[in-house]
């Protein structure tokens, strides 16, 4: 297998990311306490682990000329004159290089979502919440291996971590509270992921790409439903200043999360122009989808773990967001573990047009006013 250093499709600034922390480590020896909402998570984790080397098809190929098979109005350069003045070579580059940063991105994601529950599990006070995270741990070790594997035997392409990404990983990473990691690890990151996810679930015609991503996405559930247990449970407990500066920290996160998928430096790659294309990007429909189902997972769940004041509440308003707030995130969940039962059954959903995907998630939101 080749290094990752030598796939990387522009050079990486370094061979790794090195975060200085200092934090607590907690020993508990009451082993009895157990809340049942997190006991019935813990048993569910237990049961649903799978082998990525045995319950993926690792035999099927990916297409050279686009990968994940996905129709080319997903694409944020997609009728921008940028996209007009391309050749078909030109278009079928872009393609390529555009799924293989996606997935790359995801890739350092879950291992950053690997280091951020490990240091959980060293952390959090609370015996049941170390028995989950520590299933957790394997979850993310195993889609660590899935898209590096992905990347590296398929794709035979990669791009270094983007730079929100980073941003926001090192942010969760060095702050020493322990809640701080599960904000901005379980509700925000894993929110996040759930969203870039899902469009490749549901619109890519390879069968390998939408399991890769069906699959994840049903242990990605779980892990939110971990994060909103554990913090609905304590943020009630905080003073009003406490929660103020976890609100400055969510708010600050979703403007990172806003401008993660700009792709900057993959402009550059291509010889593209930067600012003309960031630009289209921003505003073009598949990034206001994409960014739609983002807020859709992450807001609800804000709401719900007590992180509603003020100051959170106008940034939502600002980013037009607010709306999100009424989704039933219950049933988003429910759904990503049935459309994994339905591969493993060999009856995967037929993938759907962006125009599907668009229309769905607005009903869905509608059915909510």
């Amino acid at each position: 297998m080749k290094k990752s250093q030598d796939q990387y499709a522009i050079p990486s600034k370094d061979s790794k990311l090195e975060i200085p922390n200092e934090f607590l480590t907690t020993f508990r020896w009451e082993y009895s306490d157990s809340r049942d909402s997190l006991k019935n998570l813990y048993s569910k984790a237990k049961n649903l682990q799978w082998d990525a080397e045995k319950r993926i098809d690792w035999s099927l190929d990916l297409d050279p000329e686009n990968p994940m098979e996905l129709p080319d109005i997903v694409l944020p350069l997609f009728g921008s004159p940028v996209w007009q003045k391309m050749t078909d070579a030109e278009k079928t580059r872009y393609r390529v290089h555009q799924q293989a940063w996606q997935n790359s991105q995801f890739l350092h994601g879950e291992q950053g979502a690997l280091i951020c529950t490990a240091k959980i599990v060293q952390q959090v006070p609370h015996m049941d919440a170390k028995y989950y995270a520590a299933t957790q741990v394997v979850d993310e070790a195993r889609h660590v291996e899935a898209y590096s594997r992905l990347l590296h035997e398929k794709f035979d392409l990669a791009y270094p971590i983007t730079s929100p990404l980073e941003a926001l990983l090192e942010n969760i990473i060095s702050d020493s509270r322990w809640d701080m990691t599960y904000l901005g690890m379980q509700i925000l990151v894993e929110g996040l992921a759930l969203a870039a996810f899902q469009g490749i679930r549901d619109m890519a015609k390879n069968s390998l790409g939408s399991q890769v991503n069906a699959y994840v996405m049903q242990d990605e559930a779980r892990h939110v439903a971990f994060g909103r247990m554990a913090l609905r449970d304590y943020y009630p407990q905080l003073s009003d200043k406490e929660r103020d500066e976890r609100e400055e920290f969510a708010v600050e996160a979703c403007y990172l999360m806003r401008d993660r998928f700009l792709a900057k430096e993959m402009w550059e790659n291509l010889g593209l122009p930067v600012e003309e294309c960031t630009e289209w990007v921003d505003k073009s429909e598949p990034m206001k989808l994409f960014r739609a189902s983002l807020f859709s997972r992450i807001v609800p769940t804000i709401k719900e773990i007590g992180l509603w004041g003020p100051r959170i509440q106008k940034a939502y308003v600002d980013m037009g967001i607010l709306e999100f707030a009424k989704i039933d995130y219950e049933a988003v969940a429910e759904n990503d573990e049935k459309v994994a039962e339905a591969f493993d059954a060999g009856a995967p959903p037929p993938s759907k047009s962006f125009e599907e995907v668009a229309l769905g998630f607005m009903q869905s939101l509608q059915g909510k006013n």
